[in-house]
């Protein structure tokens, strides 16, 4: 298919890219403070940390164990009072875009669903969750797992990835290696424009 005839969208991660926090962990801190029973749940949650420190486990299955506060709380009602107190602080630059955009993140489905409807996403790729445990289901979204979630969702012959938005220059080098356009690395909010070649040796 000619690449005229392609859709053309931009790639952006969300959690300190177009949001200046790990979404995740903000989420977390925010239930514990605001539904203080979920505190009895922390040894556990430290074990699995130093478990994952120790090699143990690993980050997905760290993950797991991070939300198993999840059905002890209102998630709904938590989601979005969260995101009344926080939407003020997505970047100015990505509600000013102009081109379809696919945000794709290793955040919660659960939490970052309420933000996209209030900001327009046009398509959210996100790790996905039991909606009743909180627990994943599946693969953790990050890295290499990215762009299988992005081939899922789209045909990779009817797209055209022009610029790509990360934080990551470590995980989100598979993402940047995409771009026909513009790559950009945010740092503490501001793009910063590189060359995909200048940075990665492949």
């Amino acid at each position: 298919m000619d690449i005229d005839k392609k859709l053309d969208i931009d790639l952006y991660d969300f959690d300190q890219t177009i949001f200046p926090y790990d979404s995740g962990t903000l989420f977390f801190i925010y239930s514990m403070i605001r539904y203080p029973w979920c505190i009895v749940l922390l040894p556990v949650i430290g074990v699995a940390f130093l478990a994952m420190l120790i090699g143990i486990i690993h980050f997905t299955q760290f993950k797991k164990i991070c939300y198993i506060y999840v059905p002890f709380i209102p998630k709904k009602r938590a989601v979005i009072k969260f995101w009344d107190k926080y939407e003020n602080r997505i970047q100015p630059w990505f509600k000013e875009r102009k081109r379809y955009s696919v945000v794709i993140s290793a955040s919660p489905d659960f939490l970052l669903e309420e933000i996209s409807k209030r900001l327009n996403f046009d398509t959210l790729i996100s790790t996905r969750h039991n909606p009743k445990t909180g627990i994943i289901d599946g693969k953790n979204c990050r890295g290499e797992e990215k762009i299988r979630r992005l081939y899922e969702v789209f045909d990779k012959d009817e797209i055209n990835v022009v610029d790509v938005y990360s934080d990551s220059l470590k995980y989100d080098k598979y993402i940047f290696s995409l771009a026909n356009g513009k790559c950009f690395h945010i740092v503490k909010g501001e793009k910063i424009e590189f060359k995909y070649s200048e940075v990665y040796n492949d």
